[in-house]
């Protein structure tokens, strides 16, 4: 079988991102790496929740830590009956799905598509340990199937990017990221990549830029209150993220300094495009909940304390970019404008 994350980084491969495996789960510790390439296991699926929780994976990899995390739920679950099992499984969903409040509708989606999986095995009397393969084959086809999308919307950004052009990202945007590396060589175009270090916990330093290192392409990293100037100065030809939240009315949720940057882009005349899929459970910003994190994150450096005692910090996790700012949304079945995201559903 061949896997749609090969040719990827080391940090795309599945292994790397969340594996389940004889009763527990290993994930790779994105808050450190590649300065050290330590993962986290997890016995229980509260640790799992808690992981997802603690950043030790972000972007798009608490999605599928939580679909493992179900697996190791049912693991922990053999043996019960038919609907003690169900409950179990239904709290253990609730749990994992409610580690981050941002982004707790998309996670809902993941947890559901494991209890379908549950539903079906109780029915059908295939319970126990052949529960816990099937929810696990599960979570491993959900990020296959998942890379294939990507490789899809990686050719519809990469449409958009001129032969050596460069391109300007924010955070990490994990696999459109590998995607769409992997689909510009294949093409022959040998971008470069200019990544804002996003602080506190550097994923533009530390993840995008090791991706694109890894694949060998000309990466540059930048602190984050260099975009404006940049983008001009190394004649950038595209900005983009991926997003946590695409409203339908089109409003971008993403890591904080998204807006800034499109702000930029916007004044340089530089296009953005946002990838991912429009949300139906978020209609419009009302929906949303913008995750404040740990204050004290925002006043130091990799776990150093950068200032005085006595100073304040804070550390919304999100920041929200309009519709007229971005150029459009990319989607596996293309490019919708932001202000047209129910035709994606048509």
């Amino acid at each position: 079988m061949t896997r749609a994350d090969e040719g990827m980084a080391f940090l795309l491969r599945y292994e790397n991102v969340a594996w389940y495996e004889d009763g527990q789960v290993r994930i790779l510790d994105r808050r450190i790496y590649p300065i050290r390439t330590e993962y986290v296991v997890c016995k229980r699926h509260e640790e799992v929740a808690k992981a997802i929780a603690d950043m030790v994976t972000q972007s798009g990899g608490p999605y599928t830590a939580a679909a493992m995390g179900m697996a190791l739920a049912a693991h922990e679950a053999e043996g019960k009956r038919e609907k003690e099992l169900i409950d179990y499984m239904e709290q253990a969903a609730c749990t994992l799905s409610h580690a981050r409040p941002t982004t707790v509708e998309k996670m809902k989606r993941v947890v559901e598509g494991s209890m379908e999986v549950v539903r079906k095995a109780v029915e059908s009397g295939e319970c126990g340990a052949a529960l816990t393969r099937a929810l696990a084959d599960h979570a491993f086809q959900r990020i296959d199937r998942n890379y294939q999308s990507y490789g899809l919307v990686a050719k519809h950004l990469a449409d958009q990017i001129p032969q050596g052009g460069t391109v300007m990202t924010q955070c990490f945007a994990e696999t459109i990221i590998g995607s769409l590396l992997k689909e510009c060589r294949a093409r022959g175009n040998e971008i470069r990549m200019i990544c804002p270090e996003t602080r506190p916990y550097f994923q533009g330093a530390r993840l995008t830029a090791s991706v694109a290192c890894d694949m060998g392409f000309d990466v540059t990293v930048i602190t984050d209150n260099m975009p404006g100037w940049v983008m001009k100065e190394r004649h950038v030809d595209l900005f983009t993220s991926a997003a946590d939240v695409i409203t339908m009315d089109g409003h971008i949720v993403n890591k904080v300094g998204t807006f800034q940057i499109a702000l930029a882009a916007w004044y340089w005349g530089v296009p953005y495009f946002v990838t991912g899929t429009p949300n139906q459970a978020h209609p419009d910003l009302e929906s949303v909940h913008i995750e404040l994190r740990d204050p004290s994150l925002a006043m130091e450096a990799m776990g150093t304390k950068v200032t005085m005692e006595g100073v304040k910090g804070y550390y919304p996790a999100f920041d929200v970019t309009p519709p007229k700012l971005c150029g459009g949304v990319v989607t596996d079945k293309g490019i919708f404008s932001p202000k047209d995201l129910k035709s994606y559903f048509l």
